[in-house]
């Protein structure tokens, strides 16, 4: 039995199993909206996104629910499991049970099992030099989030935040098989610039970013100028800063959405260059704002495995 491991998820493979091997992966979050139902959509959207970063199928689940009993009806807890499940039900994933833990604050999400074909596993060790890199979603639920808690979004904006946190990986999976991609890594709690250095180091490479080509959510940018940054999302890029090049007039509200921490974002492609138009085009038929964001590279003296060139 071997493993393979990407940010958030392990396959199993199994020595007597030569087609077919497991993801596991759990993950859970705190509520980032107030409806119960968009919360439970948003946390089981979030913890299956493990399984399609890496190629794989999901399954069946387990619900993972920490609760405070004491201090909300059961009927929120219920609103929120029902939004879990029918996003589980979109997924073609079933929930065959779960634990219930009583907690002062409010957490749900999933342990999620998948499975992949064993040699089509996707992971953070399988990027190629002269790869193209494409974004899948918008950036900038971070920053929304924390607008949207302090009932600071318009309507537009926090619609298309959750819209965005709500929709499955999926289609990612199956449009990238058809153009070639080798590697992924959904983009969550590390940021885009966190996860792409993950990618970079597990597969001794390094990158340019094109900075006027990330697809932000709207209103993520105003709010950003606005200083409503979460904590994490500046400790992204204070952790990624020792590894970051800059060409171009610099600009800091970009780079904080390149290194704000995501709540179910998406997958972040590596694939042959020369698909990459065409992948993007597909994504978009599916109705994904994706965007060829950059670029990979062999390492050189100036830009050693690991750097990452904002290109703005």
């Amino acid at each position: 039995m071997s493993h393979d491991y990407a940010d958030d998820a392990a396959v199993v493979r199994f020595a007597n199993e030569r087609e077919r091997a497991l993801v596991m992966t759990a993950d859970v979050i705190a509520p980032i909206v107030d409806e119960p139902e968009s919360f439970g959509a948003i946390a089981a959207t979030n913890s299956v996104s493990d399984v399609y970063a890496m190629g794989g199928r999901p399954l069946f689940a387990l619900n993972l629910v920490f609760f405070p009993d004491s201090d909300l009806p059961r009927s929120v807890l219920d609103r929120i499991m029902t939004g879990g499940q029918e996003a589980c039900r979109r997924m073609g994933v079933a929930i065959i049970g779960g634990h219930t833990v009583r907690d002062p604050e409010v957490k749900y999400g999933l342990s999620v099992v998948g499975e992949v074909r064993a040699d089509q596993v996707w992971s953070n060790r399988t990027a190629v030099a002269g790869q193209a890199l494409v974004l899948t979603k918008a950036l900038g639920t971070g920053i929304l989030g924390q607008a949207i808690k302090g009932r600071l979004t318009t309507d537009e904006q926090k619609r298309a935040a959750v819209e965005s946190m709500i929709t499955s990986n999926e289609s990612g999976v199956a449009v990238g098989r058809r153009f070639g991609v080798t590697a992924c890594t959904d983009v969550t709690g590390f940021g885009l610039l966190g996860h792409l250095r993950n990618i970079l180091r597990g597969s001794d490479l390094t990158a340019t970013l094109f900075m006027d080509q990330l697809p932000i959510l709207p209103g993520a940018l105003e709010h950003a100028r606005e200083g409503r940054i979460p904590g994490g999302s500046k400790a992204n890029l204070a952790f990624v800063e020792p590894a970051l090049r800059r060409t171009g007039e610099r600009e800091e509200l970009v780079e904080l959405l390149a290194a704000d921490a995501q709540t179910s974002g998406g997958l972040l492609l590596c694939a042959p260059a020369e698909n990459a138009a065409a992948l993007e085009t597909a994504l978009r038929d599916d109705g994904l704002p994706a965007r060829v964001v950059g670029e990979l590279a062999a390492p050189d003296e100036d830009h050693p495995i690991g750097t990452t060139t904002l290109r703005f």
